[in-house]
């Protein structure tokens, strides 16, 4: 009897829609007002960029300091000047680049620079190595025991010896064990 009464129940408060929701039982259909269309991406047409003149001479073809020039001073402004004209520069401007040493710059500043750069743009190996063997590498040489060998001289100047006579101390690297560097 109470099985009965629980079924009933249930099936009477699935056939009520709030109740539906709440059980996910409803469909949650899209708004067809919240959807949106976008546009196609297009490269809106570029109004400074004008077809070439025949027989005129190719913007690629300047030198790197007409295309300095061009670049500072504007030449596709509406007076009219083009690039490989003669540039006449304000005074201001003129006053600018003598102050900020433009007009006395090594030409050869990048081999300069390259010169001076070429050993920081050799290829580093290290860290390829620490990636793949993950162990520091053992250093080179021996190491020194300070204490030892201060010992051992002041011995050899008691005794009457040279410096250089008997074994010089040094610090010995115990083995490492096997899962010693990873825990």
């Amino acid at each position: 009897m109470l099985l009965g009464m629980l079924i009933g129940i249930l099936a009477g408060l699935s056939a009520c829609g709030a109740a539906r929701k709440q059980l996910g039982l409803a469909k949650n259909p899209p708004d067809e007002f919240t959807v949106v269309t976008r546009a196609p991406l297009i490269v809106p047409p570029d109004a400074v960029l004008r077809p070439p003149a025949p027989g005129a001479r190719r913007p690629q073809e300047q030198t790197p300091s007409e295309q300095a020039q061009a670049a500072l001073f504007d030449l596709d402004a509406a007076d009219g000047e083009r690039p490989g004209q003669e540039l006449r520069p304000s005074s201001a401007e003129v006053a600018f680049l003598n102050d900020a040493g433009a007009r006395s710059a090594d030409p050869n500043i990048r081999e300069i620079l390259r010169q001076e750069n070429s050993p920081f743009a050799t290829r580093d190996e290290g860290f390829i190595d620490d990636l793949m063997f993950w162990r520091e590498k053992d250093g080179l040489g021996v190491v020194v025991d300070a204490a030892g060998e201060a010992e051992r001289l002041r011995d050899n100047a008691a005794a009457g010896k040279p410096v250089t006579e008997g074994e010089t101390p040094i610090i010995t690297r115990r083995g490492r064990a096997l899962l010693e560097d990873i825990f």
